[in-house]
């Protein structure tokens, strides 16, 4: 409705490449680059010596600068728009190097991997120390460099103003499609909780094993008719293997659409511990009508209209009896409970809504 938008997308298989047709209503032109993913896992133990972030190796492809060309060639932006710091190099270099950028971080990744450095055993703590250390150098040029960068929460724009004073930092909070998410029926008797996210990255795969490990055992003592339900794409063998009929614990992998499971379950949980921003799980599961359970740096980062709906809590046995204080209640009390948050404050068209001024007055510094 405000720009005409060419994408440059990258692609790790060929599921993620098929779904480049269903944007065809919302840009002008989709141009999808494959990422060749044990090149970049070789290139990126190579790199370790140097001062170049893993993020970037392994979020890179041969085609992408000459793909890039092409697109700038076809249609010459006025504005160039950086989703994420893993693609921002990018936005560094010819052709795009002379054009206004403005750049979403959502989250400040190098304080994510400082948060995880802590609580990994070498060596990978090591490995997700120099990650830190090197984007965080990138974030300070990017963020610098832009004519403005984005973030999701006050406490993010915090973090980066303290790694990059002299950056224009502006906070655009996360939105949900409220509508869809919606439920459709009245609550119904069920027992089941429900984990939602991608489950290959490191700090969801974090938080299922230890809610696996430690949080799971403690809540099927005490109600052993409760199920556990993890749905994403991606699982890691380490949480394939969680898969258990005897623990009613069950790993879906990709799903085609994820709210029959919310609208099924009966509690959400996220309890993650080395997250930033704000976690869309979490929005998403209270407005398909669920009660959620979170650690408290979750909690700190919702929007107020959402923490109504969530109780925190930081230790196994705290967790643990958080969610089953909420599978006692009845289908109507949860419900009820979800329903204390003010979801349609958080519809992506009033969340967004500052967005179109922030690239129209970057589009005037050409």
């Amino acid at each position: 409705r405000h720009a005409d938008v060419t994408l440059v997308s990258l692609v790790h298989d060929e599921d993620e490449a098929s779904h480049a047709s269903s944007l065809r209503d919302l840009v002008s032109s989709t141009y999808v680059v494959r990422v060749p993913a044990w090149r970049n896992r070789i290139r990126s133990f190579a790199a370790l010596p140097t001062q170049r972030p893993t993020t970037h190796t392994m979020l890179d492809a041969p085609e992408l600068r000459s793909t890039i060309a092409t697109a700038v060639a076809a249609s010459p932006p006025d504005v160039v728009f950086a989703y994420c710091s893993g693609i921002a190099p990018c936005a560094l270099e010819s052709p795009l190097a002379e054009r206004p950028l403005v750049i979403d971080m959502v989250d400040v990744d190098s304080a994510k991997w400082s948060a995880l450095a802590a609580v990994t055993r070498w060596p990978l703590s090591s490995i997700y120390r120099r990650e830190a250390r090197t984007l965080r150098a990138f974030e300070a040029v990017i963020s610098t460099r832009a004519v403005t960068t984005l973030i999701t929460t006050e406490r993010e724009a915090e973090t980066l103003r303290s790694i990059a004073p002299a950056a224009r930092i502006q906070v655009v909070e996360n939105g949900i499609d409220v509508a869809s998410l919606r439920p459709r029926t009245p609550p119904a008797p069920s027992s089941d909780v429900v984990f939602c996210g991608v489950m290959n990255y490191a700090p969801n795969e974090q938080a299922v094993l230890w809610l696996t490990r430690s949080i799971w055992p403690r809540v099927r003592a005490r109600r052993s008719d409760a199920t556990l339900t993890v749905v994403g794409s991606h699982p890691t063998r380490a949480i394939q293997s969680l898969a258990s009929d005897a623990q009613g614990i069950r790993i879906t992998g990709a799903v085609p659409d994820v709210r029959p499971y919310l609208w099924r379950a009966a509690v959400a949980v996220a309890p993650i511990l080395t997250a930033r921003g704000i976690q869309n799980k979490v929005l998403e599961a209270v407005a398909a009508g669920l009660p959620t359970v979170v650690t408290p740096n979750i909690m700190s980062s919702l929007p107020a209209t959402i923490a109504d709906a969530c109780a925190a809590a930081e230790t196994a046995d705290a967790l643990a009896d958080a969610i089953v204080g909420l599978l006692e209640q009845s289908p109507e009390q949860r419900r009820a409970l979800a329903a204390r948050a003010r979801v349609d404050a958080l519809t992506w068209e009033r969340q967004l809504a500052p967005v179109p001024a922030v690239l129209a007055e970057a589009a005037r510094r050409r």
